[in-house]
């Protein structure tokens, strides 16, 4: 397999996804619609969505199911719905994006290198794109619906609907915004508790609704969704562990956004804490106990593995 070839592959799919669910920047609010196109195509990794279809790989059925109609569809039915649902992970995730680059939260230019949306939209517009995007993302998902064929189907959709609204809300990567927000403070004392929900939240919760939404629409049990759960949750925080030693060991030009910011706006990092050499074992502990759980699966995923593996060490 060569793991280059087989990602840009996938990014290339996820972005005719995208391209295909955004609505046209057309009529009275067109100029909210074109912001909304140029945070999405900024490019990026694609993670989530990927994540999402390559967690149901580990459990889709091979077969294919004849339906009365002579149709021929996946077995689950609901694997027709990964599409919107990448789609709708990858709105809300740019949205997010969004709202962090603005003056009142990391006051950021450059963003996948380039100019950041209120940057050149303003921020009034590039508030109501973030918006447009976490509303347009659930009326994405909505539209899975229409792929469900038995109750289990309707059930199984239900069920992806709840986890991204929830992983996605104060439950989850806004819950640790806030923290993370106040956690910058001068009268707040930071402590590991705090750093932690801040990790699993605002970044491991998405990462969680990608992988865990995946499993859920091809058909996987309760104890295997929760593994995942379980996987993406150490995924998301050795993700962004590694966020913060390359905001100190990176640069604009290989990162694609400043550097230093960490530091600047007095945020709360496990580098801060813990020092650059223990953050770099926490982030190796945590990407092996993110593949062992993967390796136990009996479908194996070759690129899945070393997709996290590409992510957790990533230099940019």
């Amino acid at each position: 397999m060569n793991f280059d070839e087989e990602l840009e592959k996938r990014r290339r799919q996820t972005e005719q996804i995208l391209d295909a669910h955004l609505p046209k920047p057309v009529g009275e609010q067109r100029k909210v619609l074109e912001a909304m196109h140029y945070a999405v195509s900024a490019g990026g990794k694609r993670l989530r969505p990927i994540l999402m279809a390559e967690s149901a790989a580990l459990f889709a059925e091979e077969t294919q199911v004849w339906r009365l109609d002579g149709t021929v569809v996946p077995k689950p039915p609901t694997v027709r719905a990964l599409p919107a649902f990448m789609a709708a992970i990858e709105f809300i995730h740019t949205y997010s994006l969004i709202h962090d680059d603005l003056p009142a939260l990391d006051n950021d230019d450059y963003r996948r290198g380039r100019k950041t949306t209120h940057v050149v939209y303003g921020e009034d517009i590039a508030v109501i794109a973030g918006d447009g995007l976490l509303n347009y993302a659930y009326e994405t998902a909505m539209r899975a619906f229409a792929k469900a064929v038995t109750i289990e189907d309707y059930q199984r959709i239900e069920c992806a609907v709840n986890l991204l609204g929830r992983k996605a809300g104060v439950y989850g990567m806004v819950g640790g915004q806030c923290a993370d927000l106040l956690a910058e403070k001068p009268e707040n004392t930071p402590t590991e508790e705090t750093l932690l929900y801040i990790h699993k939240n605002k970044t491991a919760a998405l990462i969680q609704a990608a992988m865990t939404i995946g499993a859920v629409l091809a058909g996987a049990d309760e104890k295997a969704v929760a593994q995942l759960e379980k996987c993406a949750e150490n995924i998301g925080v050795a993700f962004q562990i590694q966020d913060d030693v390359l905001d100190i060991t990176s640069s604009l030009e290989v990162l694609g956004k400043p550097t230093g910011s960490d530091e600047k706006n007095h945020k709360l990092t496990y580098v801060a804490m813990h020092g650059l050499e223990a953050s770099k074992r926490q982030v190796r502990e945590l990407s092996e106990e993110a593949v062992g759980i993967l390796q136990t699966f009996p479908r194996k995923n070759e690129f899945l593995v070393t997709l996290v593996e590409q992510l957790i060490y990533r230099e940019k």
